[in-house]
């Protein structure tokens, strides 16, 4: 029998975390194991009626049923781009400066695709999101991480960036509101990020997918409201997190018009455009009555208040969140984060992240996710303070 090998540039990729810890948790609840899934960010909350209700009237129609053609894309374009004017107070063209995508994470791996060649350096926040670093392998891009620490509130500093790496870097990857650290950045943050960009020639590839969901009043700034950043900057966001419309995969791009033409030459070799009606449905969740995602932020405030107090009676340390979907956790002294959320699942049916998922700079951490009921994260972290008490 053939032995068929793959690629060399995607031979060193490992299988996505969370697809081996979705086996396993598989085999335990098939075992009999009530398993409380704190980990992936996934919403567990509907979208409003009104965005559903888009989708299935106009999936009703004859005519939409084809490759969705311009019209169609330019509609959803036109509505990103009334958004961010609306959201952010920031002007872009849907002409040249909007790109829809199939959720943003294409976006994201498409940007190297498109970009980069072998040998380019690409800044990549550590801990940050693996695509990032995965899609500038596959190119056969260096990385260089940039450490995101307590001490800097998780942002990285432009300062400690060596000269040499400064000068050969070609993009830098920024996400704020952050995942896994729930860190937010000001305006500020971005003007000296831009500033930074401006010096070195760096393209600034900002992942925004969590600016809709904040707490305590907190609302997230763009990366674009920063005076010329549209000169060295693209901004992915998406409705996933946004609108709680994770599994309908839209997403857009927006920002510098020459990388906005790189990925639309590139998406057009691979893909044909999203299906009709989810535009349409998209564009009724931008352009529709806001109000909702603030009773759906509450629900989550509420949960990262539950998680918080359970967490404190554990004897974790964790600080507030503002924004995205997640608490980052001190693991206590001396344990490896990977190990200690394993023998969590095992011994407790509770299942985190373990921060070195993230990078090397997330070790000594743990992320949990607020997409799970209040009484589920009130007994996933009774458990977690039974179990680390007996360990006690």
């Amino acid at each position: 029998m053939s032995e068929y090998k793959p690629a060399e540039r995607i031979s060193h990729l490992k299988p996505y975390f969370f697809a081996t810890l979705g086996k396993r948790i598989v085999q335990m609840r098939a075992d009999g194991v009530d398993v409380i899934r704190l980990d992936m960010g996934s919403p567990d909350l509907p979208p409003a009626d009104f965005i559903v209700d888009a989708l299935v009237e106009s999936a009703r129609k004859a005519d939409v049923h084809g490759y969705t053609l311009g019209a169609g894309t330019q509609n959803f374009r036109k509505a990103v781009a009334q958004r961010y004017l609306d959201r952010f107070g920031v002007e872009l063209d849907p002409g040249s400066e909007v790109l829809d995508l199939i959720g943003s994470k294409e976006g994201l791996f498409e940007l190297s695709q498109a970009f980069l060649n072998p040998g380019d350096l690409v800044l990549v926040p550590d801990p940050g999101y693996a695509v990032y670093a995965s899609g500038a392998r596959i190119v056969g891009a260096e990385i260089g991480y940039m450490p995101l620490l307590a001490e800097n509130n998780f942002f990285p500093d432009m300062e400690a960036i060596p000269e040499d790496v400064a000068k050969r870097a070609k993009v830098m990857w920024l996400n704020y509101p952050n995942n896994p650290t729930g860190a937010t950045a000001t305006v500020e943050d971005f003007a000296k990020v831009v500033e930074f960009a401006r010096k070195y020639d760096i393209l600034i590839a900002h992942d925004a997918p969590y600016t809709e969901v904040g707490f305590d009043g907190y609302r997230a700034p763009s990366l674009l409201e920063v005076l010329g950043a549209k000169e060295v900057a693209i901004e992915f966001n998406s409705l996933s997190k946004a609108y709680n419309m994770a599994g309908w995969r839209l997403g857009s791009a927006v920002g510098n018009a020459q990388i906005v033409k790189y990925l639309e030459t590139y998406k057009s070799q691979q893909d044909s455009a999203h299906f009709a009606p989810m535009f349409n449905a998209g564009i009724a969740a931008l352009s529709g009555d806001q109000s909702w995602t603030e009773e759906r932020n509450a629900i989550y405030q509420k949960r990262r208040d539950l998680a918080l107090d359970g967490l404190k009676k554990a004897g974790l340390k964790a600080d507030v969140p503002q924004a995205a979907m997640y608490i980052w956790v001190h693991i206590p002294e001396g344990e490896n984060s990977m190990d200690f959320c394993a023998r969590m699942l095992e011994e407790t049916g509770v299942s985190m992240t373990p921060g070195n998922v993230f990078g090397a700079h997330g070790e000594g951490y743990l992320r949990i996710s607020l997409v799970t009921t209040l009484e589920r994260i009130e007994e996933g972290m009774g458990r977690v303070v039974d179990w680390l008490k007996v360990k006690a």
